[in-house]
């Protein structure tokens, strides 16, 4: 019997040996954590589609903030729920210079001036139809609604934000809020632009969290078809000419093709987002028993590294560095 001279296996006999030759790690730099906070005092609110996931009062936030830190998290994602009563069609409270999202990020550039804070940038936690643009006879309309997406990143960046995170999907939302930071003074505020985001079921569990969900219809006309991978190169090439700095495909694990041909087509960094739905699936086979929560989670984690992504937004942010770490 002849026997192969090529043995691969023989680069995986042992934990040394299969250390030694992994072509991807993970470490927490490249997690970005998301930050859900909310109105009042002493409030602490888990959100039940997202088990162990919370919502801070500014008060309380600092715990919270802490163990990122401790654990090597070095950047967050900031987003906050709006109560109903300042909710209106034109975003008016999330230009509020002392609004919630504002007194966030200066809390925390005050108390944690190393943390990199992105902030999102989206008009649905504050408009009262839940939709990411203005509402216009049942159409949520385009350039009225950047115009308010640009006047919010520059509040942001007053505030002190290290780099805004447009989620909406207006048309030409990155040049005009670019040309609006740069104008206003803030030409080193970076952009984050959720360049390929996909019309997905699987956010379901953040909607809950910010209590954002479509008022009416759904967000088809400007989140993407999942059935599109050429689309998303064309988001991506226009938002990287207008000027964005990283770019996001999301959800992520559904979209590992579309994050592969992102980083394959563009020399830029790529981020993915893990979203709320992905995390709550996990998290509910786990607690049936179905599988090892640890285990899917790093490798779920792995695989966005693996297809090509630079950064990871993503719920486990917290739990997996402190894997990592330990």
């Amino acid at each position: 019997m002849k026997y192969p001279t090529t043995r691969l296996r023989r680069n995986r006999q042992s934990e040394a040996i299969r250390e030694m030759v992994q072509e991807n790690r993970l470490h927490p730099s490249d997690f970005i954590a998301p930050v859900f906070i909310t109105e009042g005092e002493n409030k602490k609110e888990e959100i039940p589609s997202m088990p162990e996931y919370y919502r801070y009062s500014l008060d309380l936030l600092k715990g919270e903030l802490d163990e990122l830190v401790e654990v090597g998290i070095q950047s967050v994602l900031l987003f906050v729920k709006v109560p109903d009563d300042k909710k209106d069609n034109e975003g008016t409270e999330a230009l509020n210079d002392d609004g919630l999202m504002q007194k966030s990020v200066r809390f925390i550039k005050k108390h944690y001036p190393e943390l990199l804070v992105m902030t999102d940038v989206a008009m649905d936690p504050y408009s009262s139809y839940g939709h990411d643009g203005i509402v216009e006879e049942g159409e949520i309309v385009n350039d009225p609604s950047v115009e308010v997406l640009s006047k919010m990143a520059v509040s942001h960046a007053k505030a002190g934000a290290d780099m805004v995170a447009p989620s909406d999907m207006m048309d030409g939302r990155i040049g005009a809020m670019r040309k609006a930071l740069d104008e206003a003074g803030f030409e080193n505020t970076g952009i984050m632009a959720y360049s390929a985001k996909y019309a997905s079921s699987y956010y379901g569990p953040f909607r809950d969290a910010l209590d954002s969900a479509p008022g009416f219809g759904d967000k088809k006309t400007y989140q993407m078809n999942p059935a599109n991978v050429d689309e998303a190169l064309r988001e991506v090439e226009l938002d990287i000419q207008e000027g964005a700095d990283i770019v996001m495909v999301k959800p992520g694990m559904p979209y590992l093709d579309v994050v592969r041909a992102v980083k394959q087509n563009f020399n830029i960094p790529v981020s993915v987002y893990n979203v709320s739905g992905e995390y709550a699936m996990i998290k509910a086979a786990a607690e049936k028993g179905w599988l090892n929560e640890e285990e899917a989670m790093m490798e779920a984690l792995l695989g966005f590294k693996r297809a090509g992504a630079d950064l990871i937004a993503t719920y486990f942010a917290k739990a997996a560095a402190r894997l990592l770490k330990h």
